[in-house]
This record gives C-alpha cells, sequence and structure tokens, in this order.
C-alpha cells in the first residue's frame, strides 16, 4: 500500500512562497533568510527540521500510547548543521533531535521498549536518515537520556 503526498507552491515574491497543504489546513510562507530574502517565514532547512522532529514526536507519542503510557506535551528541538560538500555546494550535513517527555522515566512502565523500537514507526525521520546523518536523543523529565545515537 502507498501513499500519495502533496504540497502545492506559489511563489509571491523573490524567495517567499505561499505553501499550499490542501483543504482545511493554514497556508504558510516560506522565505529565506537575509540576505536572499526577507526572513518572514520558515526557510526550506528550517521546514525540513520541523518535518523530522514531528514525525519523530509523533512516532514516540504512538508508541507510547501502544503500552497505555501518558507522556505528555512530549517537546521536540532539532538543529541542523550546514556546510558545504565534496563541489562545494551548501548542504544538509546532519539533523540533530532532542525529544524530551513530560514525565520521569520512572513513573513509565515499558519506556525501555517504547524507546527502543519507536524511531521504526517514523516515515520521515528514517528515510531522511538514509542520505543525512540522524544523530537522536530521547530525555526524561529530569533529564535523564533514555536514548542517545
Amino acid at each position: 500500500m502507498s501513499e500519495k503526498l502533496a504540497v502545492s507552491l506559489v511563489q509571491q515574491q523573490h524567495f517567499q512562497f505561499d505553501i499550499h497543504f490542501g483543504e482545511k489546513k493554514p497556508i504558510i510562507t516560506g522565505d529565506e533568510d537575509p540576505p536572499l530574502g526577507e526572513g518572514i517565514g520558515p526557510t526550506p532547512g528550517q521546514l525540513l527540521l520541523a518535518a523530522v522532529a514531528n514525525c519523530m514526536a509523533d512516532s514516540l507519542h504512538f508508541a507510547l500510547t501502544k503500552f497505555h503510557l501518558d507522556a505528555s506535551p512530549i517537546q521536540a528541538h532539532a538543529t541542523g548543521e550546514v556546510g558545504r560538500n565534496d563541489q562545494g555546494r551548501l548542504r544538509v550535513l546532519q539533523i540533530n533531535i532532542v525529544l524530551t517527555l513530560a514525565k520521569p522515566a520512572s513513573e513509565l512502565n515499558h519506556i525501555e521498549r517504547v524507546v527502543s523500537q519507536f524511531e521504526e514507526f517514523c516515515t520521515v525521520g528514517k528515510s531522511v536518515a538514509q542520505g543525512i546523518p540522524l544523530m537522536l536523543t530521547v530525555k526524561d523529565s529530569t533529564g535523564d537520556i533514555l536514548k542517545a545515537n
């Protein structure tokens, strides 16, 4: 079974594009930061980070609910490293995702199992990781690291 994904972009001016996700979904405007653009919306790189972090957080939430666990609200923080490749072109060289649960691990039965398997449910993150190194850290509310790779 396959699913079709689609978005439409319409240039407004220079590097500003309205991004349409479909009916009843908000339109957002993407833009490059100065000096190329005016920075009025997220950059393509920020949208990439948001997509990966959102999918990872969704997957963690999904895995928690399989075990009837609630550690909401899950927080996600994403950073990316942009640098030049061997041809001197700017590329996203690495993505770092930190997911933080709202409860201590000691209050979550089976958390080791959840944390060990949730990444496999992340369609976007696992797809992007085939081409861009993806570093993932999961912490509980006390700051204890439950997973790091």
